[in-house]
């Protein structure tokens, strides 16, 4: 800004949103160029070297630049000489600072929100959240350039209108999430339709604000860099806030819908300040009269929207909703017919396939069991028939929602919890282990779906079965499922390199269901014993356990159902030998895009 004061002719007074609308395109680039191609190119190491190049030339320019240019004394005038901004639509001056601080809390805070809402329609996976990012830093440049453009011809006197209309806006999401549409998510273009979904509900709200916050800054600052500075620290301070807000306060305690409507409120109080507060201008000497009528519409309307649209539960008329600050969970259903969604997403169901994550490798133990671990705690059924062999269990899930659901999926919930063997963790899968040094004869693994959902590759890759190895028992077994489902050839053969680099021995038995992959992995070789051997380690709880939701009667035949469908590992990894083996840089599973789009293959 001070070079730009310096420089003849230019409108220095409105640097700042000058500089706004490059570095909002720059944002904008910077959210799509990684997670559509230079991830998926070079890896995170790869991307953070381009990042790190162009830091490095920024930084060079700018000393080159400073060297070659005199010393900026032009601007640095006498306080009395400085352009002093008029107060803003005749509120206090500091009113602007206020407005700044409360924008970036609400825009910020309102991006965790929209997250949960609009989950459902894009999908849990790493484009979805990129795509809702672009569109709101897209309509943020659209809205400063529209500032731009308008500015040249008006005063900021005159922006009241956007003010009236920012509250409502804000609440346009609660519209564009409404699940009366949900007939419209099994479309084949599904994915499109939700980032339509997710342009109606924050487009216009976030080209307001685009159009906002740097004519707030000019105006305060008038082209001088301090108090630019002052006014987007302010900001600044306000966008860390924020999420805080929304994530341990807001959507814990009033959920999506509510959380939006009071992040709004705020908005409003604005919006009633700038078109009722008498306003000290030579053009505009009074009150505007229609600002006064479009602000009380904008009321009305807001009414009618927070009172006809629904959050994404009113679908399910038996449920049980918990949220935290992780997720929203959401359990329905009612005899074997139960579900459990996070943010929308089918976690899992009643179904046996989630037993035989733990009874199939506790059944190749070559030696009675001691101890257990479940990474993902899900319905709690694995955590459960772990617990029925009588060993010491303890499961591991991210989101508190979600082990908090386990009496509503089982009616023996209490009694299992009240076990002295039964211990639940709150944390990370991977960090748990990582800060542990305990070692367990099982440890099963079961990410959550689809294998794409952003992070999961760090509970597929060689750098986590390295973790998992130094906290396995001599002799023990490790399960991982890999749901398949949807998932493309090149994940199904580097998910297998993985396990097949980390491991010696490993198998792969297809579920009982025919869809998925149970892998077994360990260190020492497993066990090729019929069913009848496995089935006769089984102490009796453990047996029923196996059994309780069928489709067999004996332990012995519900092993065969999945013992008989054996797949062969390297058959899997032929799928595609020259993709590499899932690692923590090349998480092949979440980054595809140019392979789904253009058969490309690193």
């Amino acid at each position: 800004m001070a070079a730009i004061r310096q420089t003849p002719g230019a409108d220095f007074q409105r640097s700042f949103s000058y500089l706004y609308v490059a570095n909002t395109l720059g944002a904008l680039l910077g959210t799509l160029l990684p997670a559509f191609l230079l991830i998926e190119l070079l890896g995170f190491l790869g991307t953070l070297h381009i990042a790190s190049i162009l830091n490095a030339v920024v930084a060079v320019s700018a000393l080159l630049g400073s060297l070659s240019t005199p010393l900026f004394r032009s601007w640095v005038v006498a306080a009395a000489e400085r352009f002093k901004p008029r107060k803003l639509y005749g509120l206090p001056e500091g009113a602007a600072l206020w407005m700044l601080f409360t924008t970036g809390l609400v825009s910020m805070a309102m991006e965790m929100v929209w997250i949960r809402q609009f989950t459902i329609y894009v999908g849990n996976v790493v484009y979805a959240f990129a795509t809702i990012l672009a569109i709101y830093l897209l309509a943020t440049y659209v809205g400063s350039c529209m500032y731009r453009r308008w500015v040249r011809s008006h005063t900021p006197q005159k922006s009241t209108a956007v003010w009236t209309a920012l509250g409502l806006l804000g609440l346009m999401p609660l519209a564009a999430a409404d699940p009366l549409l949900a007939s419209l998510l099994f479309s084949p273009f599904s994915f499109v339709i939700g980032v339509l979904r997710v342009a109606v509900g924050i487009g216009t709200f976030c080209g307001g604000l685009g159009f906002l916050t740097p004519m707030l800054v000019d105006h305060w600052a008038a082209g001088d860099p301090d108090r630019a500075g002052k006014a987007y620290a302010v900001n600044v301070s306000g966008c860390i806030l924020g999420p805080l807000l929304a994530g341990f306060y807001l959507l814990p305690r009033l959920g999506e819908r509510w959380a939006l409507v009071a992040l709004t409120v705020p908005l409003f109080v604005f919006g009633a300040l700038a078109t009722t507060h008498k306003q000290q201008t030579v053009d505009q000497p009074g009150p505007d009269r229609n600002g006064k009528l479009y602000y009380a519409l904008a009321i009305v309307a807001a009414l009618l929207v927070v009172m006809t649209t629904h959050g994404y539960e009113a679908l399910f008329p038996k449920r049980v909703v918990r949220r935290d600050h992780t997720a929203t969970v959401l359990a329905t259903g009612a005899g074997l017919d139960k579900d459990l969604l996070v943010n929308g997403i089918g976690m899992t169901y009643m179904t046996p396939i989630t037993k035989y994550m733990a009874h199939l490798p506790l059944a190749f133990m070559q030696r009675p069991p001691n101890n257990g671990l479940v990474v993902c705690f899900g319905m709690g059924t694995t955590f459960r028939s772990m617990l029925s062999w009588g060993i010491p269990t303890t499961a591991v899930d991210l989101v508190p929602s979600v082990p908090a659901m386990f009496g509503y999926f089982h009616a023996d919930a209490e009694r299992v919890l009240a076990s002295p063997q039964a211990q639940i963790v709150v944390d990370d899968g991977r960090r748990f282990l990582d800060g542990s040094t305990l070692r367990y004869d099982v440890i099963t693994v079961d990410p959550p779906p689809p294998p794409a959902a952003p992070g999961s590759s760090l509970l597929y890759s060689q750098e986590f079965y390295a973790i998992v190895k130094r906290h396995l028992a001599a002799g023990g077994v490790v399960q991982v499922w890999y749901p398949e489902d949807g998932t493309d050839p090149a994940t199904s053969a580097s998910i297998a390199k993985a396990l097949v680099r980390s491991f010696p021995h490993v198998r792969a038995f297809q579920s009982v269901e025919g869809w998925g992959i149970h892998y077994l992995a360990s260190m020492e070789a497993l066990s090729s014993e019929p069913a009848s051997v496995l089935a006769a380690r089984f102490p009796p709880r453990a047996a029923a356990d196996l059994v309780e939701w069928g489709p067999e009667s004996t332990a012995e035949e519900q092993l065969s159902d999945v013992l008989d469908q054996e797949q062969e590992v390297g058959k899997i990894i032929a799928l595609d030998s020259e993709v590499p083996p899932l690692e923590d840089d090349q998480p092949i599973n979440e980054y595809f895009a140019l392979r789904q789009w253009f058969q490309y293959y690193r």
